[in-house]
């Protein structure tokens, strides 16, 4: 028995080799790869001289970038050409002409948090794992909170905006009626939340994932921008209470998907006072213009919500994913909706404040670390720098609209309020026909090809849509902070150029 004890000792003292970490290997493939990212994404991915994407049909891309999973291993040199294709197949968000979504452009220094995040590859739950990235990310949110016009509050870094809007419709549910965090929805009565057809489909989509059902949304009227109208929101509360249904929240947006709407936040915070609701601002695509003094009026009223999802990784660039949950709230409600005291994660027994495990405020367990992409960019930019982009993304929006009036077949939906042009281009063979039966259905025709020769040709990348009563029109977005007047002319050139023979 002692001489088998005595060599299980002597078998477990052995080293075993390490299967997979060559610490040279490791450096010399990572330093290659940064070489490829540096050279085919930050230098070509921006450049205007390049395409934005290279259009492949699927089983084309499938074949070209040979997606099977194999028993046997690949070289580093094949490793390398599989980064590349990665690359040159993927959409250049990052492109002066990439127009298409509420995202583009690259921050360097945004960028360069995210390089460090992914490296240390620890999980945002508990300060014993990520001391620096808790402290971080409360700095990060209070700076928020004090944009927002909050001395104190509370907060989070969700896994994206609609997230963060399911989250608030979960708070209020709960500080409403707290007992449905242990006996469910048989706990509730019929709710109502309100909002209006302009708003994020999270809303709809937050109302059947927490189990309200999506009959629970109210739809508000909007006026002809796309803003709340109060007087309707008034309406639709009181039509809820006389069918025996419990209002609980109003979700107003700032900066709606589409048109750039910025819904009348004082007089709807009148509403919801008056009602005692719990009012929730989406402004994932609009918060970010709260750091400058020129345009933050747009968005007047907001420190009287009781909870605003913003987005930083849009207007601001700071990378996908940047989404903030801001709260109000001084109670630790976020902890008392949430938190389930895990005893491996949370133990009340350490060396050190156990406040300061944010963990249970969330329903994930683990969960990434995206305050440094946008505290590392703040460091280099100043709020003043930020404020900069702002107002330099909104003159250009402006510069765009008035080119257009000066040209022949560009008609703006409306007058942009934000950074969201929209506008239809009406080719050469129906100018001067907008009396004619088919004007309408054969116009929204117009987008869908332009869309696809200017994706086919690389050339650029615009979003259109229909939209109510409206055929499709274009919507193009100002947001990539590397863009000139000279790359909005460039658009309306192309589109003039891709549309001639229509």
């Amino acid at each position: 028995m002692t001489e088998r004890l005595d060599f299980i000792l002597m078998a477990d003292s052995k080293p075993l080799p390490s299967l997979d970490w060559d610490p040279v290997a490791a450096e010399t493939l990572l330093r290659d790869v940064f070489g490829v990212v540096v050279d085919e994404v930050i230098w070509k991915g921006t450049s205007a001289s390049e395409k934005v994407c290279e259009w492949k049909e699927p089983e084309e891309l499938k074949q070209l970038l040979d997606l099977e999973l194999r028993s046997q291993g690949e070289s580093k040199e094949q490793i390398l050409e599989r980064c590349q294709a990665v690359i040159r197949y993927s959409v250049k968000t990052c492109h002066p002409r990439f127009f298409n979504q509420l995202f583009s452009g690259l921050d360097p220094h945004a960028l360069a948090g995210r390089i460090v995040t992914e490296s240390l590859n620890t999980s945002q739950y508990t300060y014993e794992i990520a001391p620096v990235f808790v402290l971080m990310e409360e700095e990060v949110l209070k700076k928020l909170r004090a944009l927002v016009g909050w001395s104190s509050g509370d907060g989070v870094f969700c896994p994206g905006g609609s997230v963060s809007n399911m989250y608030a419709v979960n708070l209020a549910r709960y500080q409403r009626f707290p007992d449905c965090k242990q006996k469910g929805l048989r706990a509730l009565p019929p709710l109502a939340l309100f909002t209006t057809k302009e708003c994020h489909y999270s809303i709809n989509k937050g109302a059947a994932f927490l189990g309200l059902g999506t009959d629970s949304v109210r739809v508000v009227k909007a006026d002809e921008r796309g803003k709340m109208i109060p007087e309707d929101l008034e309406r639709q509360i009181s039509l809820a209470e006389a069918e025996g249904a419990v209002p609980f929240l109003v979700s107003a947006t700032s900066g709606t998907t589409v048109l750039g709407a910025f819904d009348p936040l004082e007089a709807i915070a009148d509403v919801c006072q008056r009602r005692g609701l719990w009012l929730h601002v989406d402004a994932a695509w609009g918060g970010s213009v709260l750091l400058s003094q020129t345009h933050r009026h747009l968005l007047d009223g907001i420190q009287r919500a009781d909870s605003v999802a913003w987005n930083p990784h849009k207007l601001l660039a700071a990378g996908l994913q940047c989404s903030a949950l801001l709260l109000r709230d001084t109670t630790n409600l976020l902890k008392r909706c949430h938190g389930s005291q895990a005893s491996y994660l949370f133990q009340q027994d350490k060396f050190y404040d156990v406040a300061l495990d944010t963990g249970d405020k969330v329903v994930q367990c683990g969960r990434r670390v995206d305050c440094l992409k946008l505290w590392l960019m703040w460091k280099a930019q100043g709020g003043q720098g930020l404020e900069r982009r702002v107002n330099q993304a909104f003159a250009l929006a402006r510069y765009l609209a008035e080119e257009m009036k000066k040209r022949e077949g560009f008609e703006l939906v409306m007058e942009p309020e934000f950074v969201n042009v929209c506008f239809w281009f009406v080719p050469p063979s129906l100018r001067g026909k907008q009396e004619s039966l088919d004007y309408s259905e054969r116009l929204a025709k117009v987008a869908p090809v332009l869309k696809e020769r200017m994706v086919k040709e690389g050339s650029m990348m615009i979003g259109y849509q229909p939209h109510g009563t409206r055929g499709n029109f274009f919507r193009l977005i100002v947001a990539n902070p590397a863009l000139t007047q000279a790359d909005m002319d460039f658009l309306l050139d192309e589109l003039e150029r891709l549309g001639q023979d229509l």
